[in-house]
């Protein structure tokens, strides 16, 4: 048996250790913000606070929080705090609800993220030798250039394809015979499904382990992708306003969630609709404040995730439960909060329905309508008792679980749009037509 990849000094560092680290480091961070960053300047003289008044980790909750509308005011490179020579690397969202935001990375910063990446992909089981299929996409998007540096930081094998050309992605997959994979959990149902289509039993392909990120996730999806093809699947964390992926990632031996690197990265969770701190255990929305970066350093960045800190395990880094929502992702259906991932869950209990769904929101006159698309698995296409048997067993699960009345559509199989990048979940047309 290969051995394992070795961890880094800094992972296995007492807690008392990690927070003299990190004290020093959140110094220099806002420091190095306030005095190269004008934004920074004018938010922290706004808020009445100084650098210098940071004494102890608890006292960053003083300081103003950053969002994504900070970053689009300041479009494009407003936020950064080194002069434009120093820029190694631009990175930027889709821009799709917007103005992109977009984060800049100098050479220190690129070599940071590169062992931020390489670190998570060994937390994921990586041995040396692996080859690592990356089907995140290329781009201005950081998921796949950040898989792809720290997969080579890491010493492993890079087959850099991209997100897209699902049965090429299948035939280089049984030519190559990758042991990992890294790529959206949505997509990877995509390439399952092909891998079936090819008449090719997923569970029996050169995969190993799956890093999966971009979108949230369940548990009971990661069950159903494990089951279905064969692998270890486990949970990569990030955003590219923070850094990219690689901002925390989950462990192979415990699965319980994606430890924080936070010699890097400090999290704090916040009510969101207040904006006061909470302890560790509390339910609420995760925020990060840069420890290293240069280019962008953020401080208090207010990522709309929804989550809780919790002890560290495998690591003695806490970790973060795992993400299955976001405050922009709750739908208020006829005023009841929904997740998209609560559907999700509900759906994978019906084994006639394959995991691909979407939901639509429309309006008839001043109610809400909400749609639940979803499709056949192959083996139950042409049974229409069983299809309609959990049909209306989601439709009730709905109902009766979540507290909101949904009608229910199946589809032609492949009559869900395939996403190879994240998966659009909702479209809500109700703002449209009002």
């Amino acid at each position: 048996m290969n051995p394992s990849l070795p961890l880094d000094a800094i992972e296995l560092a007492s807690r008392d250790e990690l927070a003299s680290l990190q004290l020093d480091r959140l110094k220099w961070s806002l420091s190095h913000a306030y005095e190269n960053s004008p934004v920074y300047r004018r938010k922290f003289s706004e808020a009445g606070i100084h650098p210098s008044e940071l004494k102890t980790l608890a006292d960053l909750s003083r300081f103003p929080f950053t969002t994504k509308q900070d970053l689009r005011d300041n479009y494009p490179f407003g936020l950064f705090a080194v002069p434009q020579d120093r820029i190694a690397r631009i990175h930027a969202s889709s821009g799709t609800t917007g103005k992109p935001t977009v984060v800049g990375y100098t050479a220190r910063d690129i070599d940071t993220w590169a062992t931020l990446v390489a670190r998570s992909i060994r937390a994921a089981g990586a041995r040396p030798g692996d080859k690592v299929h990356v089907s995140y996409g290329y781009g201005l998007f950081t998921g796949g250039l950040g898989a792809h540096y720290g997969a080579e930081r890491a010493g492993l094998t890079v087959i850099p394809f991209g997100g897209g050309q699902t049965e090429k992605q299948v035939q280089l997959i049984q030519d190559f015979r990758p042991d990992i994979i890294m790529v959206t959990p949505s997509y990877m149902l995509s390439i399952a499904d092909e891998l079936e289509r090819q008449g090719i039993d997923p569970a029996r392909c050169s995969l190993r382990i799956g890093i999966f990120g971009a979108e949230p996730w369940t548990n009971d999806m990661r069950r159903a992708i494990e089951a279905r093809m064969g692998i270890d699947a486990v949970d990569i964390y990030g955003l590219s306003e923070v850094i990219g992926p690689g901002v925390a990632s989950e462990c192979v031996e415990t699965k319980d969630g994606p430890t924080i690197w936070e010699d890097h990265f400090y999290p704090e969770i916040v009510d969101p609709e207040t904006g006061e701190a909470l302890p560790d255990g509390e339910f609420g929305e995760l925020v990060f404040t840069s420890l290293t970066k240069e280019a962008l350093p953020i401080v208090r960045y207010r990522t709309r995730d929804l989550t809780r800190l919790l002890p560290g395990s495998a690591r003695t880094m806490r970790r973060m439960e795992k993400i299955t929502g976001r405050c922009d992702d709750m739908m208020i259906v006829r005023g009841v909060n929904v997740f998209p991932t609560q559907i999700e869950e509900l759906l994978l209990k019906q084994h006639a329905l394959a995991p691909h769904y979407q939901i639509v929101l429309t309006k008839e006159g001043p109610l809400d309508i909400m749609t639940v698309n979803v499709e056949p698995r192959p083996q139950a296409a042409a049974d229409i008792a069983t299809l309609r048997a959990a049909q209306q067993a989601l439709a009730y699960d709905i109902k009766s679980l979540i507290g909101v009345t949904a009608v229910v559509n199946v589809l032609a199989m492949n009559g869900i749009e395939r996403s190879v990048g994240k998966a659009r979940r909702v479209i809500d047309m109700r703002k449209a037509r009002a």
